[in-house]
C-alpha cells in the first residue's frame, strides 16, 4: 500500500524540490508564462494558485507569506498586482498548453501561463 504518495518527487530531495518549485513559481509570476515539462507544470499549478489567492487579500501576514514562499520581494509585489487583477475570479488563474517538439524533447513540454 502506497499511502501519502501524491506529491511528485522529481528524483530530488525535499530541499531541492522546494527550491525548484520556488524558482519556477517566481519565474511564472514575474514573466506570466514559462515553458517547462508537463510534470513540473502540474506540480506548479496548485502552488501558484494558492499564492495568487493569498495575494488577493492584501494583509501583512499574506504579504509576508507570499514573499517567503517565493523568496523575492519583487515577485511578492507582482502577486499583489495579480491579486487585484483576479479579484472577481474564484480560481483557475493558470492554463497549461501542450507544445509539440521543443529541442530534443519530443512530447512532454508545456507552456504554463497566467490567464488574462
Amino acid at each position: 500500500m502506497r499511502h501519502h504518495d501524491r506529491n511528485r518527487k522529481f528524483g530530488r530531495v525535499k530541499r531541492q524540490r522546494v527550491a525548484l518549485l520556488r524558482s519556477l513559481a517566481r519565474s511564472l509570476v514575474l514573466s506570466e508564462g514559462i515553458v517547462t515539462t508537463e510534470a513540473k507544470a502540474k506540480a506548479l499549478r496548485p502552488f501558484v494558485e494558492r499564492l495568487i489567492t493569498m495575494g488577493k487579500k492584501n494583509t501583512l501576514s499574506n504579504r509576508r507569506l507570499t514573499t517567503s514562499r517565493l523568496g523575492s520581494n519583487t515577485a511578492g509585489s507582482k502577486l499583489r498586482e495579480l491579486g487585484a487583477r483576479y479579484a472577481k475570479r474564484a480560481g483557475g488563474y493558470t492554463r497549461i498548453v501542450r507544445l509539440g517538439r521543443v529541442g530534443k524533447r519530443v512530447g512532454d513540454m508545456v507552456r504554463i501561463e497566467l490567464i488574462r
